[in-house]
């Protein structure tokens, strides 16, 4: 049997040797001998910065330290860095230095890409080099790879997905043990499943990095972070919950983007889905992606969105796809957005007042007559119709009510001016809390 021929290693510098960093340096050294059969060639760590070299935890055996990540990016014995920092500055400078000194680069810095991604993708195909960032959305998910190659004969109609951990293990918490959100909250963090500041989670903001990337794949458009509706989770109550669960549906927060002829819908906010929906059904900190491509119809998939292994993952597979293509024309290697530079379309991006869909309302009112009359009046004269109806007196008073409706399909806009006319019924007692119903089934 003839030998596999082995080329000189490939030396890598990694730019930061946190959570992500030390599960790469674990995994590129337990999995060496795998990994060079999949290559081709030897990769290796050299050269490693970090902020504070008396932190680090990783095994840095072998491998030159820096607290100058400038110095790893210049170094000319490395042909490839990753960019394992996060935020914004210095890691885009960073990169573009790179890719300047001639250096093919591997991030998992979904802001970043969501942000400054066409500036970075230029910079790349002006230095003939790779930009890898599969480990950017949905950890050990290879979604991009799926998008960008394995879809890639579809017309992708829509992406749907549940792209932050946290936020799912806290609407998981709230309908699987009856915690109200604070609760939930709380144990995410003890268990280490939130940042320190856990705004980028509860706030949607994340979810909105990772939608923005999986929607220019999908559709050929440039990246548009500035153009996602966003919506957090943090005025979810347990009743909402209670609600979903009673009218067979869950409360998922959802990344969405979906193609129309009159643009692009890309929105983050929470969301009921049926309960037969798969979606539907993915609890704790797991993330699943549903896409519906014209040819393939709905492919769901599902895994680990974060944590040091799953991410190393993707991290790796980057590394190995740049390994086997040192040698390939950059004309022919797949484009960073999956679609020809030249080819990507500039689409609207359709406002959410303009985006109908189906909803849940919430209406704590006076418990009168006439009351439930004056609310159906309203939305009639609206042209909106209700689906379904509940009303049930509360434990706390009996001068109190919540009325519970799904209404069907309608404009954002008809439904924002329905709310405010409800709201302003000296019979309604707080504002009104309003989620969006997606079925998924089209």
């Amino acid at each position: 049997m003839k030998k596999t021929n082995f080329y000189q290693p490939v030396k890598i510098g990694v730019l930061g040797l946190g959570t992500v960093g030390s599960g790469v340096t674990r995994m590129l050294a337990h999995n060496a001998g795998e990994i060079r059969r999949r290559a081709g060639r030897e990769i290796i760590i050299t050269h490693a910065a970090a902020r504070n070299l008396n932190t680090i935890t990783a095994n840095t055996i072998g491998i030159k330290l820096t607290e100058q990540a400038l110095n790893v990016v210049q170094d000319p014995e490395i042909s490839m860095i990753l960019e394992l920092i996060g935020g914004y500055e210095p890691a885009r400078e960073l990169i573009l230095c790179a890719l300047d000194n001639g250096k093919h680069v591997v991030t998992a810095n979904k802001a970043l890409i969501a942000k400054y991604g066409n500036e970075i993708f230029a910079a790349a195909r002006m230095a003939r080099k790779i930009v890898g960032f599969e480990a950017a959305v949905a950890g050990g998910i290879p979604i991009i790879k799926a998008l960008r190659e394995g879809l890639a004969g579809n017309q992708i109609e829509w992406v749907a997905g549940i792209i932050n951990g946290t936020a799912n293990f806290i609407l998981s918490e709230m309908q699987d043990k009856g915690r109200d959100f604070p609760e939930a909250m709380a144990e995410a963090q003890r268990l280490g499943y939130t940042e320190n500041d856990p705004t980028l989670d509860i706030k949607g903001i994340d979810a909105a990095h990772k939608l923005t990337i999986l929607a220019s794949i999908a559709f050929g458009i440039p990246l548009r972070s500035e153009k996602v509706y966003t919506e957090g989770i943090g005025g979810i109550t347990y009743e909402d919950v209670a609600y979903a669960t009673r009218l067979g549906y869950s409360i998922k927060h959802l990344g969405i983007a979906r193609r129309g002829e009159n643009g692009v819908q890309l929105r983050v906010h929470p969301t009921f889905i049926p309960k037969r929906q798969l979606l539907a059904n993915v609890n704790g900190v797991m993330n699943a992606i549903m896409v519906k491509g014209n040819a393939v119809g709905q492919s769901l998939f599902y895994g680990a969105g974060a944590g040091a292994e799953p991410t190393a993952s993707a991290v790796v597979a980057d590394i190995i796809d740049i390994v086997r293509n040192l040698k390939t024309d950059p004309e022919s290697r797949v484009p960073y957005l999956g679609f020809q530079p030249e080819a990507l379309l500039d689409l609207p991006v359709i406002p959410i007042n303009e985006v109908e869909t189906a909803c849940y309302l919430r209406i704590l009112a006076l418990d009168r007559p006439g009351v439930l009359a004056d609310i159906t009046r309203i939305l009639a004269n609206h042209g909106i119709s209700i689906e379904a109806f509940m009303q049930k007196e509360t434990h706390l008073t009996a001068s109190k009510v919540p009325v519970v409706l799904l209404i069907n399909p309608v404009k954002e806009e008809k439904m924002n001016k329905a709310i405010s006319a409800i709201e302003s019924l000296d019979s309604i007692l707080a504002p009104i809390m309003r989620i969006r119903l997606e079925y998924l089934d089209t």
